[in-house]
């Protein structure tokens, strides 16, 4: 008859288990920006960068798309980490510049167009599909992001959540800006914000079921 482990020997097999890696920033960033790259890679393989990228870019407006929502991707990364590891200070108050300079071009474009033209721009063609693309493609990097970060300790896994769910839809929405074509401000700081903001709340409620210890 076999006999059980007592508890005992139990407890000094899970001593004697090699303890799992250290969270480190390399070992969070890596795994998250794979996974952005693959989604969006196999979306710009499929749908195609706009036609005229390269000149487009040359508009800081439309160079904005990009750079405003990697500026916030970065650091949420980081605070996304930091709220993961006990005893660090976390201040969102990086998040504020890329979201206030988001805000100014968005009412800079309000005052420069005719009010009959405000609407039109701000709804675009394309906001359904660009709310869906962001969201689906920015869920798999947000759920790379939660496993890595099980390594952590986070005392507020839903905040912690929240911050992985930001990188991952900043980081999405910069990648999609290459492949969208509504260059005004006033729909793409509000759908891709819209957007961000969709995914934050995935990664919050996500990360209070799956970062919880």
């Amino acid at each position: 008859m076999t006999q059980r482990p007592s508890t005992e020997a139990l407890i000094r097999s899970l001593a004697a288990s090699p303890p799992p890696p250290p969270l480190t920033a390399r070992g969070l960033a890596g795994p998250v920006v794979a996974a952005l790259t693959i989604s969006l890679g196999l979306f710009l393989w499929l749908i195609g960068l706009r036609a005229n990228l390269g000149q487009a870019l040359a508009d800081p407006a439309i160079l904005a798309k990009s750079l405003l929502p990697l500026a916030l991707a970065v650091p949420a990364l980081v605070l996304a980490l930091r709220s993961a590891r006990p005893g660090r200070v976390v201040r969102p108050g990086l998040l504020i510049l890329p979201a206030a300079a988001a805000l100014a071009l968005f009412l800079a474009r309000g005052v420069q167009v005719p009010s009959g033209q405000i609407l039109p721009e701000l709804l675009g063609h394309s906001a359904a599909a660009c709310l869906l693309s962001i969201t689906a493609l920015s869920a798999p990097a947000t759920l790379v992001g939660l496993i890595v970060l099980r390594r952590g300790a986070s005392l507020r896994p839903a905040r912690t959540g929240a911050l992985i769910g930001m990188a991952a839809a900043a980081g999405t929405a910069a990648g999609y800006a290459l492949h969208c074509t509504e260059d005004s401000p006033l729909f793409f700081t509000t759908w891709y914000g819209l957007a961000i903001l969709i995914g934050t709340g995935i990664g919050a409620l996500a990360g209070q079921r799956l970062l919880r210890w």
